[in-house]
């Protein structure tokens, strides 16, 4: 079985302060991590690999060349191969844009490697939180796409996912080639060992530049491509103010904050 994983660096944001002058994120000195929601879809993909050691794990990139930093982490945990999409006509691009190179990144890697069986993607970015990358990818490949996974299990020319619902775990079935984006399971991934990452440090990791995609359409990557614009960033003011109720039983409690929040024409 063949599986991509596409994986992005972040900053780290329990690291991030906000700039009280500017009202933006001071990203100075902030160290960049494997987007952790990443790391749960590739824990996911080594899950199906220990129980069938012919599976393959290629994990895939986009961002500056310093995103190579990630992909010998993932190598050094579980991938088998790494590849990194880095070129200045991507600059800029918004989710939209960004799903669309990666298309273009995934048919050029499968050249080298063979047809993914599945692409496995984290559920979101934590730095910004639009869950919109990896269901584009299925939309431009055209492949079915499972939400909110959990954890997958290989059965015969399907996966069985357990994906998170409001009401608890569902258990699905899909055709493969899919798509799935995975959130927080309830175990923690797997570290790196020793062999691992010496093997990652000396890893040769192919990048695919602007040249590499002669057909791609440019009118929809980089700035150009990208309907998303950002017109302003700041941080809600939070009132100090507040009421807090005493002294009374719960349900008394409640009809008092229903009639104050009814009086403020809030319900």
């Amino acid at each position: 079985m063949n599986i991509l994983v596409c994986v992005k660096q972040v900053p780290d944001t329990t690291e991030i302060k906000i700039d009280p002058v500017k009202n933006t994120l001071i990203r100075d000195g902030v160290p960049s991590i494997l987007n952790p929601f990443d790391g749960y879809a590739l824990e996911a993909a080594a899950r199906i690999k220990d129980e069938d050691p012919s599976t393959r794990i290629i994990v895939l990139t986009m961002g500056p060349p310093q995103a190579e930093k990630v992909l010998r982490e993932c190598l050094s945990i579980a991938a088998d191969a790494a590849y990194l999409v880095s070129g200045r006509t991507f600059g800029g691009s918004d989710t939209l844009a960004t799903s669309y190179i990666l298309y273009n990144a995934i048919k050029k890697v499968e050249e080298r490697e063979g047809p993914f069986d599945a692409i496995f993607c984290g559920k979101q970015a934590i730095d910004g939180d639009t869950a919109q990358v990896g269901p584009e990818i299925a939309e431009h490949l055209g492949y079915p796409q499972v939400t909110y996974a959990l954890e997958a299990f290989r059965k015969d020319n399907m996966l069985e996912v357990h994906r998170e619902t409001d009401e608890g775990v569902q258990i699905v079935g899909v055709k493969t080639p899919c798509v799935m984006t995975f959130t927080k399971p309830a175990w923690e991934p797997r570290y790196p060992t020793i062999s691992r990452k010496r093997a990652a440090h000396r890893a040769e990791i192919p990048v695919l530049g602007d040249d590499a995609f002669p057909d791609i359409d440019t009118a929809m990557i980089g700035l150009k491509g990208s309907p998303t614009r950002v017109k302003k960033t700041f941080v809600p003011q939070r009132k100090k103010d507040g009421l807090m109720l005493r002294g009374e039983s719960g349900e008394a409690a409640a009809r008092k904050l229903c009639a104050l929040l009814r009086d403020a024409g809030v319900i």
